[in-house]
């Protein structure tokens, strides 16, 4: 493996093709302001290095990135590409990780509209995240111990875990199918509407008209505050240990909850049980 170390580059496509380098401490910026330093490399190390100028990362394979920084200037740093590890890293570049497979995230700190837009097959553990979009259209997502404060988050995502999360972000998981979301916190207006197979388990739920034309819809042993209007066309099974503001026709299967403040059925098709099963 090649090492470089102290070094700045900033021409264009100024390690282009590189296979084998190690980057130590070396900074990618500059006046020459060059784009696609490592486009279609392969067997990539970058250890406490600057990343101050676009697409760092594209087509590339086994990339390796710690310790390093990310800066707004770099705009979409991994897209196209294969086998990342990225850990203790500022990724603060608009849609810096876009169409990639096979992504580990450690204990990085996100600011990032637009991240992750048809990613498969990302782990992400001790993060956290701030951006519009989140993860739009991604699948095979394995989420624990991530905060995430943001709007339009896991849209149309499939196949996916999360774990001990804490997300503030409304529209919210909308369309999501195959999705389990665990021993979590979600925060937000308009949760999970038009979802299919998604599983709310030990949670706490809190926002306006939540979890609204879903199918195959579960709550387990879950919370809900500030929830009203909820379930309006859903086919659910739900088990709140909370009470709910209202409820609004619901379209199948049972909902066992506390206590609810209002129940509204005036939709002939809404066949759903409520089972009120107070302390």
């Amino acid at each position: 493996m090649t090492v470089i170390e102290n070094q700045a580059f900033d021409t264009e496509r100024a390690l282009y093709g590189s296979d084998s380098v190690k980057a130590l401490t070396c900074r990618f910026d500059g006046p020459a302001d060059g784009e696609s330093a490592f486009k279609e490399s392969s067997d990539i190390t970058a250890q406490n290095c600057f990343f101050n100028l676009r697409y760092p990362f594209w087509h590339g394979k086994h990339i390796t990135v710690t310790g390093s920084e990310m800066t707004e200037l770099c705009r979409a740093a991994f897209w196209y590409t294969e086998d990342i590890s990225i850990d203790n890293t500022a990724m603060h570049g608009i849609k810096a990780l876009r169409e990639c497979s096979d992504v580990k995230i450690n204990n990085c700190d996100i600011v990032s509209p637009e991240f992750g837009w048809f990613t498969k097959n990302v782990e992400m553990k001790d993060c956290s995240a701030v951006g519009e979009y989140f993860m739009f259209r991604a699948s095979g997502l394995n989420f624990d111990n991530v905060t995430l404060s943001g709007k339009y988050s896991f849209q149309y995502i499939e196949d996916c875990v999360f774990t001990n999360c804490r997300f503030d972000t409304k529209d919210a998981f909308w369309h999501a199918k195959n999705v389990l979301v665990k021993d979590s916190v979600v925060n937000g207006e308009y949760l999970a509407w038009y979802c299919e197979n998604v599983t709310f388990e030990n949670c706490t739920v809190t926002g306006t008209q939540p979890l609204c034309y879903c199918k195959g819809l579960k709550m387990i042993n879950c919370r809900m505050e500030k929830a009203d209007l909820s379930f309006e066309k859903s086919d659910v099974q739900a088990q709140i240990i909370s009470g709910v503001d209202s409820i609004k026709n619901p379209k199948s299967g049972s909902i066992t909850v506390m206590s609810v403040n209002e129940i509204i059925m005036d939709d002939k098709d809404a066949e759903c049980k409520i089972i009120i099963s107070g302390n």
